[in-house]
Protein backbone atom coordinates (compact mmCIF):
# COMPACT_ATOMS: atom_id res chain seq x y z
CA UNK A 1 0.00 0.00 0.00
CA UNK A 2 1.37 3.43 -0.93
CA UNK A 3 0.18 7.02 -0.44
CA UNK A 4 -1.65 7.28 -3.76
CA UNK A 5 -3.44 3.94 -3.46
CA UNK A 6 -4.58 4.51 0.12
CA UNK A 7 -5.79 8.07 -0.38
CA UNK A 8 -7.73 7.01 -3.49
CA UNK A 9 -9.46 4.36 -1.38
CA UNK A 10 -10.16 6.98 1.26
CA UNK A 11 -11.73 9.35 -1.25
CA UNK A 12 -14.10 6.61 -2.44
CA UNK A 13 -16.09 6.96 0.81
CA UNK A 14 -18.92 9.46 1.22
CA UNK A 15 -17.26 11.05 4.27
CA UNK A 16 -13.47 10.63 4.17
CA UNK A 17 -11.60 12.07 7.15
CA UNK A 18 -8.20 13.74 7.21
CA UNK A 19 -7.29 11.75 10.34
CA UNK A 20 -7.45 8.62 8.16
CA UNK A 21 -5.12 9.97 5.47
CA UNK A 22 -1.72 8.53 4.67
CA UNK A 23 -0.28 11.90 5.68
CA UNK A 24 -1.69 11.73 9.20
CA UNK A 25 -0.22 8.25 9.59
CA UNK A 26 3.11 9.56 8.28
CA UNK A 27 3.15 12.26 10.96
CA UNK A 28 2.25 9.78 13.69
CA UNK A 29 5.05 7.43 12.58
CA UNK A 30 7.49 10.27 13.15
CA UNK A 31 6.26 10.42 16.75
CA UNK A 32 6.36 6.77 17.79
CA UNK A 33 3.41 5.07 16.08
CA UNK A 34 3.33 2.51 13.26
CA UNK A 35 0.65 2.76 10.61
CA UNK A 36 -1.15 -0.14 8.95
CA UNK A 37 -4.10 -0.45 6.57
CA UNK A 38 -7.06 -2.81 6.27
CA UNK A 39 -9.50 -2.87 3.36
CA UNK A 40 -12.72 -4.86 2.91
CA UNK A 41 -14.13 -5.46 -0.58
CA UNK A 42 -17.28 -7.11 -1.90
CA UNK A 43 -17.11 -10.07 -4.36
CA UNK A 44 -17.04 -7.60 -7.25
CA UNK A 45 -13.94 -5.91 -5.84
CA UNK A 46 -15.67 -2.74 -4.68
CA UNK A 47 -14.33 -1.24 -1.45
CA UNK A 48 -16.92 -1.51 1.32
CA UNK A 49 -14.87 -0.55 4.38
CA UNK A 50 -11.34 0.58 5.22
CA UNK A 51 -9.28 1.53 8.22
CA UNK A 52 -5.88 3.03 8.96
CA UNK A 53 -4.63 1.66 12.26
CA UNK A 54 -1.91 3.15 14.45
CA UNK A 55 0.04 1.00 16.92
CA UNK A 56 2.55 1.97 19.58
CA UNK A 57 4.15 0.56 22.73
CA UNK A 58 4.09 2.25 26.11
CA UNK A 59 6.26 1.31 29.08
CA UNK A 60 5.50 1.71 32.78
CA UNK A 61 7.51 1.22 35.99
CA UNK A 62 10.82 1.88 34.23
CA UNK A 63 10.18 -0.62 31.49
CA UNK A 64 8.98 -3.45 33.72
CA UNK A 65 5.53 -3.28 32.14
CA UNK A 66 5.23 -2.76 28.37
CA UNK A 67 1.82 -2.32 26.77
CA UNK A 68 0.93 -2.08 23.10
CA UNK A 69 -2.15 -0.13 22.05
CA UNK A 70 -3.90 0.18 18.69
CA UNK A 71 -5.94 3.17 17.58
CA UNK A 72 -8.02 3.93 14.49
CA UNK A 73 -8.46 7.74 14.44
CA UNK A 74 -11.89 8.43 12.96
CA UNK A 75 -11.99 4.89 11.65
CA UNK A 76 -13.11 2.49 10.40
CA UNK A 77 -14.91 3.96 7.40
CA UNK A 78 -17.98 2.25 5.94
CA UNK A 79 -19.54 2.65 2.50
CA UNK A 80 -22.90 1.56 3.93
CA UNK A 81 -24.35 0.46 7.27
CA UNK A 82 -25.01 -3.22 6.62
CA UNK A 83 -24.86 -5.25 9.86
CA UNK A 84 -23.07 -8.19 8.23
CA UNK A 85 -20.34 -5.84 6.97
CA UNK A 86 -20.03 -4.25 10.40
CA UNK A 87 -19.55 -7.63 12.03
CA UNK A 88 -16.99 -8.68 9.43
CA UNK A 89 -15.00 -5.50 10.06
CA UNK A 90 -15.24 -5.76 13.85
CA UNK A 91 -14.22 -9.45 13.73
CA UNK A 92 -11.09 -8.61 11.78
CA UNK A 93 -10.25 -5.57 13.92
CA UNK A 94 -10.49 -7.69 17.05
CA UNK A 95 -8.31 -10.37 15.47
CA UNK A 96 -5.83 -7.67 14.42
CA UNK A 97 -5.56 -6.40 18.00
CA UNK A 98 -4.98 -9.91 19.28
CA UNK A 99 -2.34 -10.59 16.62
CA UNK A 100 -0.46 -7.46 17.71
CA UNK A 101 -0.76 -8.61 21.35
CA UNK A 102 -2.28 -5.23 22.08
CA UNK A 103 -3.69 -4.27 25.43
CA UNK A 104 -6.70 -2.82 23.62
CA UNK A 105 -7.89 -1.35 20.35
CA UNK A 106 -9.60 2.04 20.25
CA UNK A 107 -11.87 3.16 17.42
CA UNK A 108 -13.82 6.41 17.05
CA UNK A 109 -15.53 6.19 13.65
CA UNK A 110 -17.55 9.19 12.56
CA UNK A 111 -20.83 7.30 12.79
CA UNK A 112 -23.48 9.95 13.36
CA UNK A 113 -26.15 9.03 15.88
CA UNK A 114 -28.04 12.34 15.66
CA UNK A 115 -28.02 15.87 14.30
CA UNK A 116 -29.43 18.81 16.22
CA UNK A 117 -29.41 19.64 19.91
CA UNK A 118 -30.69 16.88 22.22
CA UNK A 119 -34.40 17.29 22.78
CA UNK A 120 -34.79 20.11 20.25
CA UNK A 121 -37.62 20.08 17.66
CA UNK A 122 -35.10 19.74 14.80
CA UNK A 123 -33.26 16.76 16.35
CA UNK A 124 -32.97 13.77 14.00
CA UNK A 125 -31.60 10.42 15.12
CA UNK A 126 -30.09 7.67 12.96
CA UNK A 127 -31.24 4.20 13.95
CA UNK A 128 -28.47 2.48 11.97
CA UNK A 129 -25.85 4.33 14.02
CA UNK A 130 -27.64 3.49 17.24
CA UNK A 131 -27.73 -0.17 16.19
CA UNK A 132 -23.98 -0.08 15.55
CA UNK A 133 -23.45 1.26 19.06
CA UNK A 134 -25.62 -1.52 20.49
CA UNK A 135 -23.65 -4.06 18.46
CA UNK A 136 -20.42 -2.81 20.02
CA UNK A 137 -21.91 -3.25 23.49
CA UNK A 138 -23.06 -6.77 22.68
CA UNK A 139 -19.56 -7.62 21.47
CA UNK A 140 -18.08 -6.46 24.81
CA UNK A 141 -16.58 -3.24 23.53
CA UNK A 142 -16.41 -0.53 26.21
CA UNK A 143 -17.32 3.13 25.78
CA UNK A 144 -13.96 4.81 26.32
CA UNK A 145 -13.14 7.12 29.18
CA UNK A 146 -10.38 8.50 26.95
CA UNK A 147 -12.07 10.31 24.06
CA UNK A 148 -9.05 11.37 21.99
CA UNK A 149 -11.11 13.31 19.43
CA UNK A 150 -14.20 15.38 20.08
CA UNK A 151 -17.27 13.18 20.17
CA UNK A 152 -19.56 15.92 18.84
CA UNK A 153 -19.05 18.77 16.43
CA UNK A 154 -20.77 21.60 14.55
CA UNK A 155 -21.22 21.30 10.79
CA UNK A 156 -21.80 24.04 8.21
CA UNK A 157 -23.45 23.12 4.91
CA UNK A 158 -21.48 24.99 2.23
CA UNK A 159 -23.77 23.97 -0.62
CA UNK A 160 -25.35 27.43 -0.49
CA UNK A 161 -24.50 30.89 -1.80
CA UNK A 162 -22.45 33.25 0.34
CA UNK A 163 -25.53 35.38 0.90
CA UNK A 164 -27.43 32.31 2.13
CA UNK A 165 -24.55 31.36 4.44
CA UNK A 166 -24.53 34.85 5.94
CA UNK A 167 -28.31 34.85 6.30
CA UNK A 168 -28.15 31.57 8.27
CA UNK A 169 -25.79 33.11 10.82
CA UNK A 170 -26.94 34.79 14.00
CA UNK A 171 -27.37 38.53 13.65
CA UNK A 172 -24.55 39.28 16.10
CA UNK A 173 -22.16 37.10 14.11
CA UNK A 174 -22.95 38.92 10.86
CA UNK A 175 -22.51 42.25 12.67
CA UNK A 176 -19.12 41.20 14.03
CA UNK A 177 -17.90 40.10 10.59
CA UNK A 178 -18.83 43.50 9.17
CA UNK A 179 -17.35 45.28 12.18
CA UNK A 180 -14.00 43.53 11.63
CA UNK A 181 -14.04 44.61 7.99
CA UNK A 182 -14.86 48.23 8.91
CA UNK A 183 -12.17 48.32 11.61
CA UNK A 184 -9.46 47.37 9.14
CA UNK A 185 -8.90 43.69 9.94
CA UNK A 186 -7.22 41.99 6.99
CA UNK A 187 -7.12 38.21 6.45
CA UNK A 188 -4.52 36.55 4.27
CA UNK A 189 -3.53 32.99 3.41
CA UNK A 190 -0.39 32.11 5.35
CA UNK A 191 2.81 30.77 3.82
CA UNK A 192 5.11 28.16 5.42
CA UNK A 193 7.40 30.89 6.72
CA UNK A 194 4.43 32.08 8.82
CA UNK A 195 4.08 28.76 10.67
CA UNK A 196 6.40 29.68 13.57
CA UNK A 197 4.29 32.83 14.02
CA UNK A 198 1.14 30.73 14.11
CA UNK A 199 2.73 28.50 16.71
CA UNK A 200 3.64 31.45 18.91
CA UNK A 201 0.01 32.61 18.81
CA UNK A 202 -1.14 29.05 19.51
CA UNK A 203 1.18 28.87 22.51
CA UNK A 204 -0.22 32.15 23.80
CA UNK A 205 -3.76 30.85 23.31
CA UNK A 206 -3.03 27.65 25.20
CA UNK A 207 -1.52 29.51 28.15
CA UNK A 208 -4.44 31.94 28.27
CA UNK A 209 -7.19 29.32 27.92
CA UNK A 210 -5.56 26.64 30.05
CA UNK A 211 -4.97 23.74 27.65
CA UNK A 212 -1.77 21.85 26.92
CA UNK A 213 -0.16 21.70 23.48
CA UNK A 214 2.86 19.91 22.03
CA UNK A 215 6.25 21.36 21.22
CA UNK A 216 6.63 23.56 18.17
CA UNK A 217 8.26 20.98 15.88
CA UNK A 218 5.22 18.71 15.96
CA UNK A 219 2.94 21.43 14.58
CA UNK A 220 5.51 22.56 12.03
CA UNK A 221 5.72 18.96 10.80
CA UNK A 222 1.92 18.60 10.56
CA UNK A 223 1.31 21.95 8.94
CA UNK A 224 4.20 21.67 6.47
CA UNK A 225 3.30 18.17 5.28
CA UNK A 226 -0.40 18.85 4.73
CA UNK A 227 0.37 22.22 3.13
CA UNK A 228 2.82 20.57 0.72
CA UNK A 229 0.17 18.00 -0.30
CA UNK A 230 -2.47 20.71 -0.90
CA UNK A 231 -4.59 19.29 1.91
CA UNK A 232 -4.45 22.30 4.24
CA UNK A 233 -4.04 26.06 4.39
CA UNK A 234 -3.51 28.49 7.24
CA UNK A 235 -4.98 31.98 7.58
CA UNK A 236 -3.72 35.01 9.49
CA UNK A 237 -5.79 37.98 10.62
CA UNK A 238 -3.84 41.24 10.83
CA UNK A 239 -4.46 44.77 12.06
CA UNK A 240 -2.14 47.37 10.54
CA UNK A 241 0.22 44.57 9.51
CA UNK A 242 0.36 42.97 12.96
CA UNK A 243 -0.84 39.36 13.30
CA UNK A 244 -3.59 39.06 15.92
CA UNK A 245 -5.25 35.68 15.16
CA UNK A 246 -4.96 32.63 12.94
CA UNK A 247 -6.46 29.28 12.06
CA UNK A 248 -5.40 26.12 10.30
CA UNK A 249 -7.80 24.45 7.88
CA UNK A 250 -7.56 20.86 6.60
CA UNK A 251 -9.50 19.71 3.54
CA UNK A 252 -9.97 16.26 2.01
CA UNK A 253 -12.52 15.41 -0.64
CA UNK A 254 -15.61 17.56 -0.21
CA UNK A 255 -14.97 18.46 3.42
CA UNK A 256 -12.92 20.99 5.40
CA UNK A 257 -12.02 21.05 9.10
CA UNK A 258 -11.22 24.07 11.27
CA UNK A 259 -8.77 22.20 13.47
CA UNK A 260 -6.35 24.66 15.07
CA UNK A 261 -7.27 28.18 16.15
CA UNK A 262 -5.01 30.77 17.74
CA UNK A 263 -5.24 34.40 18.83
CA UNK A 264 -3.57 37.11 20.86
CA UNK A 265 -5.17 39.61 23.23
CA UNK A 266 -4.48 42.47 20.84
CA UNK A 267 -7.33 44.24 19.02
CA UNK A 268 -9.96 41.80 20.30
CA UNK A 269 -12.54 44.60 20.12
CA UNK A 270 -12.14 44.53 16.33
CA UNK A 271 -13.50 40.94 16.24
CA UNK A 272 -10.75 39.41 14.06
CA UNK A 273 -11.83 35.82 14.76
CA UNK A 274 -15.19 36.36 13.10
CA UNK A 275 -13.72 37.63 9.85
CA UNK A 276 -11.06 34.91 10.02
CA UNK A 277 -13.73 32.21 10.10
CA UNK A 278 -15.71 33.83 7.31
CA UNK A 279 -12.68 33.99 5.01
CA UNK A 280 -11.80 30.35 5.81
CA UNK A 281 -15.40 29.36 5.02
CA UNK A 282 -15.23 31.24 1.72
CA UNK A 283 -11.92 29.54 0.87
CA UNK A 284 -13.31 26.07 1.66
CA UNK A 285 -16.36 26.75 -0.50
CA UNK A 286 -14.24 28.02 -3.42
CA UNK A 287 -12.08 24.89 -3.06
CA UNK A 288 -15.10 22.66 -3.76
CA UNK A 289 -15.88 21.68 -0.17
CA UNK A 290 -19.52 21.04 0.69
CA UNK A 291 -19.05 20.67 4.45
CA UNK A 292 -17.17 22.88 6.92
CA UNK A 293 -16.51 21.08 10.19
CA UNK A 294 -15.97 23.46 13.11
CA UNK A 295 -14.38 20.59 15.08
CA UNK A 296 -15.69 20.24 18.56
CA UNK A 297 -18.92 20.64 20.51
CA UNK A 298 -19.84 19.88 24.12
CA UNK A 299 -20.40 16.37 25.42
CA UNK A 300 -23.20 17.84 27.53
CA UNK A 301 -25.11 20.72 26.01
CA UNK A 302 -25.34 23.03 29.00
CA UNK A 303 -23.34 25.91 30.45
CA UNK A 304 -21.30 23.64 32.73
CA UNK A 305 -19.48 22.05 29.79
CA UNK A 306 -15.96 23.39 29.20
CA UNK A 307 -16.72 23.93 25.50
CA UNK A 308 -19.92 25.89 26.04
CA UNK A 309 -18.61 29.38 25.17
CA UNK A 310 -16.71 28.09 22.14
CA UNK A 311 -19.85 26.22 21.08
CA UNK A 312 -21.94 29.40 21.24
CA UNK A 313 -19.43 31.09 18.93
CA UNK A 314 -19.68 28.19 16.46
CA UNK A 315 -23.46 28.15 16.72
CA UNK A 316 -23.47 31.79 15.70
CA UNK A 317 -21.92 30.82 12.36
CA UNK A 318 -25.12 28.95 11.51
CA UNK A 319 -23.89 25.42 12.05
CA UNK A 320 -25.78 22.28 12.97
CA UNK A 321 -24.79 20.00 15.84
CA UNK A 322 -23.61 16.53 14.82
CA UNK A 323 -23.33 13.82 17.48
CA UNK A 324 -21.45 10.55 17.02
CA UNK A 325 -21.00 7.26 18.87
CA UNK A 326 -17.65 8.47 20.27
CA UNK A 327 -14.61 6.31 21.03
CA UNK A 328 -14.92 2.63 21.99
CA UNK A 329 -12.26 0.25 23.31
CA UNK A 330 -11.91 -3.47 22.67
CA UNK A 331 -9.88 -4.86 25.61
CA UNK A 332 -7.73 -7.80 24.59
CA UNK A 333 -6.34 -8.23 28.10
CA UNK A 334 -9.12 -7.12 30.42
CA UNK A 335 -7.07 -7.23 33.61
CA UNK A 336 -4.27 -5.04 32.28
CA UNK A 337 -6.81 -2.84 30.50
CA UNK A 338 -8.49 -1.89 33.76
CA UNK A 339 -5.06 -1.35 35.34
CA UNK A 340 -4.25 0.97 32.45
CA UNK A 341 -7.50 2.87 32.97
CA UNK A 342 -6.59 3.43 36.61
CA UNK A 343 -2.96 4.42 35.97
CA UNK A 344 -3.42 6.55 32.86
CA UNK A 345 -5.26 9.47 34.51
CA UNK A 346 -2.42 9.83 37.01
CA UNK A 347 0.22 9.66 34.27
CA UNK A 348 -1.75 12.14 32.17
CA UNK A 349 -1.88 14.55 35.11
CA UNK A 350 1.91 14.35 35.55
CA UNK A 351 2.49 14.72 31.81
CA UNK A 352 0.21 17.75 31.62
CA UNK A 353 2.01 19.27 34.60
CA UNK A 354 5.41 18.78 32.95
CA UNK A 355 4.17 20.14 29.61
CA UNK A 356 2.65 23.12 31.39
CA UNK A 357 6.01 23.97 32.95
CA UNK A 358 7.74 23.57 29.59
CA UNK A 359 5.15 25.80 27.93
CA UNK A 360 5.68 28.51 30.55
CA UNK A 361 9.42 28.45 29.87
CA UNK A 362 8.86 28.58 26.12
CA UNK A 363 6.38 31.42 26.48
CA UNK A 364 8.89 33.43 28.49
CA UNK A 365 11.56 32.78 25.89
CA UNK A 366 9.26 34.03 23.12
CA UNK A 367 8.14 37.14 25.01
Amino acid sequence: MDRKEWNEILLSFPSPHFLQTWEWGEIKEKYGWKKDFLVWKDPAGRVQAACMLLTRSMSFLRGKIVMRICYAPRGPLFAQGDLALQNEVLDELQAYARSKKALFLKIDPEIVTAVGLPGSPDEKTDQTACDFQLNLQNRKWIFSGEQIQFRNTVILNLDRSEDELLAAMKQKTRYNIRLAQKKGVQVRVAEPHDFPLLYRMYLETSMRDGFIIRKQQYYLDVWSLFYSQDMARAFVAEVEGEAVAGLFLFYVGNRAWYFYGMSTDKHKEKMPNYLLQWEAIRFAKSHGCKIYDLWGAPDHFDETDRLWNVFRFKQGLGGEVQRTIGAWDYPVNKGLYFFYRQVLPRLSFLTRKQRGKAMSVEMNQNS
